[in-house]
């Protein structure tokens, strides 16, 4: 009896250990840092379907351009996400919603807009993909979110500075025009995981590929 109780510890002792080491490996592929080529593929449209022949009278195709979109780009093109009124940040988070997107958690210096030495290869990985080929001529918004932790006004404040300084950078090395890059703060007001609102996940930085200019012109 005492020889199978102990043949069945050794044998459960096993199973544990080797349930151990699968979960450890399953969280160091969740851990894994965004590659730059994810970053491209995320952000890249998907192909329109093409506009067929033979409409009747009274049918319209759906426009490539939203027209709304454009006017409301422009307005905020090269201005400050301080400058920018609640009712602007709304409307730029609806025109957002549909578009190819990517969150990337940016880490900063502690109650500061300087980006932290541990994130500067993934802000790097961030400024090639957006000079890729593939995305050429898009208007990109770099929207900040904080978690929930903080006062409303101290963390819209935080999130302002932290997507105006992610844009300096963008800029400052990787020459993307001023007018390409759109940035808003959103602070606490859209938490990823509302449930678990001082989660880190709620400390991200999104990007979101607005719109093709040069589809635009065309």
């Amino acid at each position: 009896m005492s020889a199978k109780r102990n043949f069945l510890v050794a044998i459960l002792s096993i199973v544990s250990i080797g349930a151990a080491i699968s979960f450890g490996m399953t969280e160091a592929r969740a851990g894994d840092n965004v590659t730059e080529d994810q970053i491209v593929r995320a952000l890249t449209p998907k192909p329109k379907a093409p506009l067929t022949r033979g409409l009747s009278v009274g049918d319209r195709a759906e426009p490539a351009v939203n027209p709304a979109e454009v006017k409301l780009l422009d307005s905020v093109r090269g201005r400050t996400t301080r400058s920018l009124s609640s009712a602007e940040r709304d409307e730029i988070a609806d025109a957002a919603k549909d578009k190819p997107n990517i969150d990337l958690t940016i880490n900063f210096d502690y109650n500061s807009a300087e980006i932290s030495a541990k994130s500067l290869p993934d802000v790097q990985k961030l400024g090639r993909a957006l000079t890729s080929a593939s995305l050429q001529g898009s208007t990109f918004l770099l929207a900040g979110h904080t978690d929930a932790a903080g006062s409303d006004a101290y963390n819209q404040d935080l999130s302002d500075r932290r997507a105006d300084s992610i844009k300096r950078y963008l800029i400052d090395n990787y020459h993307i025009a001023s007018a390409d890059l759109v940035t808003v703060g959103y602070g606490k007001t859209k938490l990823k995981d509302p449930d678990h609102p001082l989660s880190e996940v709620n400390r991200r930085v999104q990007v979101v590929n607005m719109e093709n200019k040069t589809t635009a012109s065309k």
